[in-house]
Protein backbone atom coordinates (compact mmCIF):
# COMPACT_ATOMS: atom_id res chain seq x y z
CA UNK A 1 0.00 0.00 0.00
CA UNK A 2 1.30 3.28 -1.41
CA UNK A 3 1.99 6.30 1.30
CA UNK A 4 0.00 9.14 1.30
CA UNK A 5 1.29 12.89 0.98
CA UNK A 6 0.99 12.74 4.99
CA UNK A 7 3.16 9.64 6.03
CA UNK A 8 5.57 10.22 3.76
CA UNK A 9 5.83 13.75 5.06
CA UNK A 10 5.89 12.24 9.01
CA UNK A 11 8.31 10.10 7.24
CA UNK A 12 10.81 12.85 6.22
CA UNK A 13 10.01 14.71 9.25
CA UNK A 14 10.76 12.08 11.99
CA UNK A 15 14.35 11.06 10.02
CA UNK A 16 15.59 14.53 9.58
CA UNK A 17 14.55 16.27 13.16
CA UNK A 18 15.70 12.96 14.34
CA UNK A 19 19.15 13.49 12.61
CA UNK A 20 19.68 16.90 13.71
CA UNK A 21 18.95 16.09 17.26
CA UNK A 22 21.71 14.07 17.83
CA UNK A 23 23.94 16.07 15.38
CA UNK A 24 23.21 19.41 17.12
CA UNK A 25 24.41 18.05 20.09
CA UNK A 26 27.56 16.65 19.13
CA UNK A 27 28.03 20.11 17.26
CA UNK A 28 27.65 21.86 20.19
CA UNK A 29 30.22 19.58 21.88
CA UNK A 30 32.41 20.24 19.31
CA UNK A 31 32.44 24.22 19.65
CA UNK A 32 34.35 26.18 21.95
CA UNK A 33 33.74 29.33 23.97
CA UNK A 34 35.29 31.60 26.64
CA UNK A 35 34.11 30.57 29.85
CA UNK A 36 34.01 32.12 33.12
CA UNK A 37 37.82 31.87 34.07
CA UNK A 38 37.81 33.69 30.39
CA UNK A 39 39.35 30.28 29.17
CA UNK A 40 38.47 29.28 25.85
CA UNK A 41 37.04 25.56 26.03
CA UNK A 42 34.90 23.03 24.40
CA UNK A 43 30.70 23.44 25.30
CA UNK A 44 30.90 19.98 27.96
CA UNK A 45 27.69 20.48 29.72
CA UNK A 46 25.63 17.10 29.10
CA UNK A 47 23.01 17.47 32.37
CA UNK A 48 22.44 20.88 30.90
CA UNK A 49 21.99 19.81 27.20
CA UNK A 50 19.66 16.74 28.83
CA UNK A 51 17.63 19.13 30.68
CA UNK A 52 17.06 21.35 27.25
CA UNK A 53 16.03 17.75 25.94
CA UNK A 54 13.08 17.98 28.04
CA UNK A 55 11.95 21.40 27.58
CA UNK A 56 11.62 19.91 24.14
CA UNK A 57 9.40 17.25 25.40
CA UNK A 58 7.61 19.65 27.31
CA UNK A 59 6.37 21.51 24.80
CA UNK A 60 4.72 18.28 23.56
CA UNK A 61 2.56 18.60 26.53
CA UNK A 62 1.77 22.84 25.41
CA UNK A 63 0.79 21.44 21.89
CA UNK A 64 -1.29 18.82 23.55
CA UNK A 65 -3.14 21.09 25.42
CA UNK A 66 -3.03 23.79 22.84
CA UNK A 67 -4.70 20.48 19.92
CA UNK A 68 -7.09 19.51 22.92
CA UNK A 69 -8.63 23.30 23.37
CA UNK A 70 -9.00 23.68 19.66
CA UNK A 71 -10.59 20.56 19.30
CA UNK A 72 -12.97 21.12 22.17
CA UNK A 73 -14.25 24.37 21.31
CA UNK A 74 -15.94 22.92 17.95
CA UNK A 75 -18.53 21.38 20.43
CA UNK A 76 -18.69 18.27 17.58
CA UNK A 77 -16.66 15.67 19.48
CA UNK A 78 -13.93 15.69 17.66
CA UNK A 79 -11.75 16.66 20.87
CA UNK A 80 -12.85 12.57 21.57
CA UNK A 81 -11.75 11.56 17.76
CA UNK A 82 -8.59 13.50 16.47
CA UNK A 83 -5.63 10.57 17.00
CA UNK A 84 -3.31 13.30 18.70
CA UNK A 85 -5.84 14.27 21.67
CA UNK A 86 -7.95 11.17 22.12
CA UNK A 87 -7.42 8.98 25.23
CA UNK A 88 -8.11 9.01 29.12
CA UNK A 89 -7.83 12.04 30.94
CA UNK A 90 -8.68 10.72 33.96
CA UNK A 91 -5.10 9.08 34.98
CA UNK A 92 -2.38 10.08 37.39
CA UNK A 93 -0.02 11.98 35.57
CA UNK A 94 2.58 10.60 38.63
CA UNK A 95 2.12 7.36 37.50
CA UNK A 96 4.73 8.98 34.52
CA UNK A 97 6.98 10.03 37.25
CA UNK A 98 9.29 6.57 37.31
CA UNK A 99 9.24 6.22 33.32
CA UNK A 100 10.43 9.93 33.21
CA UNK A 101 13.23 9.28 35.82
CA UNK A 102 14.74 6.30 33.99
CA UNK A 103 14.87 8.51 31.21
CA UNK A 104 16.33 11.64 32.39
CA UNK A 105 18.99 9.03 33.97
CA UNK A 106 19.39 7.61 30.52
CA UNK A 107 19.83 11.10 28.71
CA UNK A 108 21.87 11.95 30.98
CA UNK A 109 24.10 9.24 30.93
CA UNK A 110 24.13 8.99 27.03
CA UNK A 111 25.04 12.83 26.64
CA UNK A 112 28.22 11.93 28.73
CA UNK A 113 29.22 8.79 26.55
CA UNK A 114 28.67 11.59 23.62
CA UNK A 115 31.41 13.30 24.84
CA UNK A 116 33.94 10.60 24.67
CA UNK A 117 33.00 8.64 21.09
CA UNK A 118 31.29 9.27 17.86
CA UNK A 119 27.83 10.52 16.79
CA UNK A 120 27.34 7.63 14.48
CA UNK A 121 28.37 5.29 17.37
CA UNK A 122 26.26 7.13 19.75
CA UNK A 123 23.44 6.06 17.73
CA UNK A 124 24.10 2.39 17.07
CA UNK A 125 25.23 1.72 20.21
CA UNK A 126 21.49 2.68 21.24
CA UNK A 127 20.64 -0.34 19.56
CA UNK A 128 21.70 -2.52 22.70
CA UNK A 129 18.27 -1.67 24.35
CA UNK A 130 16.69 -4.37 22.48
CA UNK A 131 18.95 -6.74 24.37
CA UNK A 132 18.13 -5.61 27.51
CA UNK A 133 14.25 -5.16 26.83
CA UNK A 134 14.27 -8.61 25.95
CA UNK A 135 15.82 -9.60 29.16
CA UNK A 136 13.81 -7.37 31.21
CA UNK A 137 10.36 -8.46 29.74
CA UNK A 138 11.26 -12.09 30.87
CA UNK A 139 12.32 -11.30 34.27
CA UNK A 140 9.75 -8.68 35.26
CA UNK A 141 6.88 -9.02 32.23
CA UNK A 142 6.71 -13.01 32.57
CA UNK A 143 7.54 -13.05 29.23
CA UNK A 144 8.65 -15.78 26.78
CA UNK A 145 11.36 -14.96 23.52
CA UNK A 146 10.70 -17.22 20.84
CA UNK A 147 13.53 -18.21 18.56
CA UNK A 148 13.46 -15.38 16.60
CA UNK A 149 14.15 -13.13 19.00
CA UNK A 150 16.69 -14.99 20.65
CA UNK A 151 18.11 -14.47 17.05
CA UNK A 152 17.92 -11.21 17.03
CA UNK A 153 19.44 -10.78 20.41
CA UNK A 154 22.52 -12.44 19.36
CA UNK A 155 22.54 -10.16 15.93
CA UNK A 156 22.31 -7.12 17.84
CA UNK A 157 25.40 -8.30 20.56
CA UNK A 158 27.37 -8.97 17.63
CA UNK A 159 26.89 -5.95 15.65
CA UNK A 160 27.54 -3.95 19.25
CA UNK A 161 30.77 -5.70 19.84
CA UNK A 162 31.96 -4.86 16.10
CA UNK A 163 30.90 -1.04 16.06
CA UNK A 164 32.79 -0.70 19.51
CA UNK A 165 36.31 -2.65 17.98
CA UNK A 166 35.68 -0.12 15.16
CA UNK A 167 35.58 2.70 17.34
CA UNK A 168 38.94 1.49 18.89
CA UNK A 169 40.84 0.59 15.30
CA UNK A 170 39.77 3.94 13.84
CA UNK A 171 42.59 6.12 13.16
CA UNK A 172 43.61 8.38 15.86
CA UNK A 173 42.88 12.23 14.25
CA UNK A 174 45.80 15.01 15.09
CA UNK A 175 44.75 18.08 17.25
CA UNK A 176 42.81 20.54 15.48
CA UNK A 177 42.92 24.39 15.41
CA UNK A 178 39.58 24.17 18.10
CA UNK A 179 39.17 27.94 17.50
CA UNK A 180 37.24 27.73 14.73
CA UNK A 181 33.55 28.37 15.30
CA UNK A 182 31.83 26.18 13.39
CA UNK A 183 34.13 23.15 13.93
CA UNK A 184 32.32 21.79 10.90
CA UNK A 185 35.44 20.44 8.91
CA UNK A 186 37.38 19.71 12.06
CA UNK A 187 38.27 16.14 13.23
CA UNK A 188 36.61 14.81 16.94
CA UNK A 189 40.02 14.39 19.16
CA UNK A 190 39.48 10.95 20.88
CA UNK A 191 41.82 8.66 22.74
CA UNK A 192 41.05 5.07 23.05
CA UNK A 193 40.47 5.42 26.40
CA UNK A 194 37.83 8.07 26.21
CA UNK A 195 36.12 5.89 23.02
CA UNK A 196 36.31 2.79 25.06
CA UNK A 197 34.58 4.67 28.58
CA UNK A 198 31.84 7.09 26.17
CA UNK A 199 30.85 3.36 24.76
CA UNK A 200 30.22 1.92 27.41
CA UNK A 201 28.37 4.56 29.15
CA UNK A 202 26.08 4.43 26.13
CA UNK A 203 25.59 1.40 26.39
CA UNK A 204 25.05 1.02 30.31
CA UNK A 205 22.47 3.87 30.08
CA UNK A 206 20.14 1.40 27.80
CA UNK A 207 20.12 -0.85 30.86
CA UNK A 208 18.27 2.58 32.07
CA UNK A 209 16.23 2.86 28.79
CA UNK A 210 14.99 -0.84 28.88
CA UNK A 211 13.97 -0.32 32.29
CA UNK A 212 12.10 2.80 31.39
CA UNK A 213 10.52 0.67 28.45
CA UNK A 214 9.56 -2.17 30.66
CA UNK A 215 8.34 0.57 32.94
CA UNK A 216 5.84 1.93 30.63
CA UNK A 217 4.14 -1.43 29.35
CA UNK A 218 3.78 -2.50 32.61
CA UNK A 219 2.04 0.74 34.22
CA UNK A 220 1.24 3.22 31.34
CA UNK A 221 0.54 0.66 28.51
CA UNK A 222 -2.99 0.18 29.41
CA UNK A 223 -3.76 3.67 30.24
CA UNK A 224 -4.95 4.67 27.22
CA UNK A 225 -2.61 8.10 27.94
CA UNK A 226 -2.63 9.98 24.77
CA UNK A 227 0.91 9.74 23.62
CA UNK A 228 1.73 13.04 22.62
CA UNK A 229 0.28 13.90 26.58
CA UNK A 230 2.76 11.12 27.87
CA UNK A 231 5.58 12.37 26.55
CA UNK A 232 5.14 15.88 27.10
CA UNK A 233 4.15 14.62 30.99
CA UNK A 234 7.54 12.92 31.03
CA UNK A 235 9.68 16.16 29.49
CA UNK A 236 7.91 18.14 32.60
CA UNK A 237 8.89 15.80 34.91
CA UNK A 238 12.11 15.68 33.79
CA UNK A 239 12.85 18.97 33.67
CA UNK A 240 11.87 19.82 36.90
CA UNK A 241 14.22 17.20 38.17
CA UNK A 242 16.67 17.85 36.47
CA UNK A 243 16.49 21.36 36.84
CA UNK A 244 16.94 21.78 39.96
CA UNK A 245 19.88 19.14 40.30
CA UNK A 246 22.00 21.45 38.68
CA UNK A 247 22.11 23.03 41.64
CA UNK A 248 24.05 20.58 43.98
CA UNK A 249 25.83 19.62 40.53
CA UNK A 250 27.23 23.33 40.46
CA UNK A 251 28.88 21.98 43.95
CA UNK A 252 29.92 18.64 43.36
CA UNK A 253 33.77 18.22 42.28
CA UNK A 254 34.53 15.48 39.92
CA UNK A 255 37.83 15.04 37.96
CA UNK A 256 38.78 17.28 35.14
CA UNK A 257 37.83 14.61 32.20
CA UNK A 258 34.32 14.35 33.72
CA UNK A 259 33.44 18.10 33.89
CA UNK A 260 35.00 19.89 31.07
CA UNK A 261 34.23 23.22 32.60
CA UNK A 262 36.08 25.81 34.99
CA UNK A 263 35.36 24.76 38.11
CA UNK A 264 35.83 21.37 38.00
CA UNK A 265 32.11 20.32 39.08
CA UNK A 266 29.57 18.20 37.74
CA UNK A 267 27.50 20.43 36.05
CA UNK A 268 27.96 24.14 35.86
CA UNK A 269 24.90 25.82 33.84
CA UNK A 270 25.73 29.32 34.59
CA UNK A 271 29.32 28.44 32.79
CA UNK A 272 27.14 26.95 30.17
CA UNK A 273 25.03 30.72 29.87
CA UNK A 274 28.06 32.48 29.60
CA UNK A 275 30.15 29.92 27.11
CA UNK A 276 26.53 30.55 24.82
CA UNK A 277 26.05 34.34 25.39
CA UNK A 278 30.29 34.20 23.56
CA UNK A 279 29.55 32.25 20.81
CA UNK A 280 25.85 32.23 19.40
CA UNK A 281 26.10 29.34 17.41
CA UNK A 282 26.29 26.93 20.79
CA UNK A 283 22.83 29.08 20.92
CA UNK A 284 21.75 27.60 17.26
CA UNK A 285 22.57 24.10 18.24
CA UNK A 286 20.87 24.05 21.62
CA UNK A 287 17.77 25.32 19.75
CA UNK A 288 18.39 22.60 17.08
CA UNK A 289 18.05 20.26 20.26
CA UNK A 290 15.26 21.40 21.85
CA UNK A 291 12.76 21.70 18.72
CA UNK A 292 14.20 19.13 16.63
CA UNK A 293 12.97 16.34 19.52
CA UNK A 294 9.93 18.19 19.97
CA UNK A 295 9.25 17.36 15.82
CA UNK A 296 10.82 14.07 16.43
CA UNK A 297 8.21 13.16 19.24
CA UNK A 298 5.97 14.48 17.77
CA UNK A 299 6.45 12.69 14.06
CA UNK A 300 7.97 9.48 16.11
CA UNK A 301 3.80 9.13 17.83
CA UNK A 302 2.12 9.96 14.00
CA UNK A 303 3.94 7.56 12.37
CA UNK A 304 3.19 4.92 14.76
CA UNK A 305 -0.28 5.90 14.47
CA UNK A 306 -0.73 5.99 10.63
CA UNK A 307 1.76 2.97 9.83
CA UNK A 308 3.13 0.84 12.25
CA UNK A 309 5.97 0.70 14.95
CA UNK A 310 8.16 -1.41 13.03
CA UNK A 311 8.38 1.57 9.98
CA UNK A 312 9.33 3.87 12.80
CA UNK A 313 12.28 1.84 13.52
CA UNK A 314 13.00 1.04 9.75
CA UNK A 315 13.14 5.07 9.82
CA UNK A 316 14.52 4.94 13.08
CA UNK A 317 17.47 2.83 11.49
CA UNK A 318 17.57 5.24 8.08
CA UNK A 319 18.48 8.21 10.88
CA UNK A 320 21.30 6.56 12.13
CA UNK A 321 22.36 5.88 8.73
CA UNK A 322 22.40 9.70 7.60
CA UNK A 323 23.86 10.05 11.18
CA UNK A 324 26.75 8.35 9.92
CA UNK A 325 27.16 9.45 6.27
CA UNK A 326 27.12 12.82 7.83
CA UNK A 327 30.19 12.44 10.25
CA UNK A 328 32.23 10.47 7.39
CA UNK A 329 31.28 13.44 4.69
CA UNK A 330 32.48 15.99 7.44
CA UNK A 331 35.18 13.96 8.34
CA UNK A 332 34.36 14.06 12.43
CA UNK A 333 35.51 10.37 12.35
CA UNK A 334 36.93 8.45 9.54
CA UNK A 335 35.30 5.18 7.59
CA UNK A 336 35.90 1.73 8.92
CA UNK A 337 34.83 -1.65 7.47
CA UNK A 338 33.92 -3.27 10.71
CA UNK A 339 31.17 -0.30 11.51
CA UNK A 340 29.72 -1.35 8.52
CA UNK A 341 29.03 -5.20 9.38
CA UNK A 342 28.27 -3.81 12.70
CA UNK A 343 25.68 -1.36 11.25
CA UNK A 344 24.27 -4.67 9.22
CA UNK A 345 24.17 -6.83 12.17
CA UNK A 346 22.38 -4.16 14.18
CA UNK A 347 19.55 -3.70 11.45
CA UNK A 348 19.01 -7.42 10.91
CA UNK A 349 19.48 -8.03 14.87
CA UNK A 350 16.11 -5.52 15.54
CA UNK A 351 14.80 -6.42 12.62
CA UNK A 352 14.15 -10.01 13.57
CA UNK A 353 13.43 -9.04 17.24
CA UNK A 354 10.59 -6.77 15.65
CA UNK A 355 9.48 -9.48 13.24
CA UNK A 356 9.97 -7.34 10.07
CA UNK A 357 11.31 -8.20 6.52
CA UNK A 358 13.41 -11.30 7.31
CA UNK A 359 11.23 -13.76 8.47
CA UNK A 360 9.00 -12.99 5.72
CA UNK A 361 11.87 -12.74 3.10
CA UNK A 362 12.64 -16.19 4.34
CA UNK A 363 9.34 -17.27 3.88
CA UNK A 364 8.89 -16.07 0.27
CA UNK A 365 12.29 -17.67 -0.46
CA UNK A 366 11.28 -21.34 0.80
CA UNK A 367 7.79 -20.53 -1.61
CA UNK A 368 10.03 -19.77 -4.43
CA UNK A 369 11.91 -22.77 -3.93
CA UNK A 370 8.95 -25.43 -4.08
CA UNK A 371 8.53 -27.77 -6.22
CA UNK A 372 5.04 -27.82 -8.03
CA UNK A 373 4.25 -31.45 -6.32
CA UNK A 374 3.10 -34.29 -7.83
CA UNK A 375 0.58 -36.72 -6.89
CA UNK A 376 1.32 -38.10 -3.88
CA UNK A 377 5.19 -36.75 -3.28
CA UNK A 378 5.84 -33.82 -1.65
CA UNK A 379 7.83 -30.70 -1.64
CA UNK A 380 11.33 -30.69 -1.05
CA UNK A 381 10.55 -28.11 1.63
CA UNK A 382 8.03 -27.77 3.63
CA UNK A 383 4.86 -24.91 3.95
CA UNK A 384 6.83 -22.51 6.09
CA UNK A 385 3.71 -21.19 7.54
CA UNK A 386 3.32 -24.22 9.28
CA UNK A 387 6.52 -24.24 11.27
CA UNK A 388 5.45 -24.01 15.17
CA UNK A 389 8.81 -21.83 16.18
CA UNK A 390 7.98 -19.16 13.46
CA UNK A 391 5.26 -16.49 15.39
CA UNK A 392 2.47 -14.39 13.83
CA UNK A 393 3.83 -10.81 13.08
CA UNK A 394 0.00 -9.78 14.81
CA UNK A 395 1.21 -11.47 18.16
CA UNK A 396 4.38 -9.44 18.67
CA UNK A 397 4.88 -6.20 19.93
CA UNK A 398 7.52 -3.79 19.12
CA UNK A 399 9.76 -1.71 21.52
CA UNK A 400 9.61 1.28 19.44
CA UNK A 401 5.91 1.49 20.22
Amino acid sequence: MAWSAYQGLLAIVLVITGSINTLSTKWADRMTAVGVDKTERNFKHPFFQACTMFLGELFCLLVFKGLYFHYWRKHDGSHDENKLVKGSRSFNPLVLLPPAMCDMIATSVMYIGLNFTYASSFQMLRGAVIVFVGIFSMLFLGRKLVAREWCGIVFVIFGLGLVGLSDILLPKNSVHDSSKLLNLNAPDEHTTSDIILGDLLIIGAQVVAATQMVLEEKYVSGLDIPPLQAVGWEGLFGFTTLGLLLIPFYYIHVPESFSGNSRSVLEDALEAFVQMGNNNLIILAIVGTVVSIAFFNFAGISVTKEMSATTRMVLDSVRTLFIWIFSLALEWQKFHWLQVIGFVLLILGMALYNNVFVMQAIHKLMNCCRRPSAAGTEPLIGNLSNAADIPNSAGTSSIYE
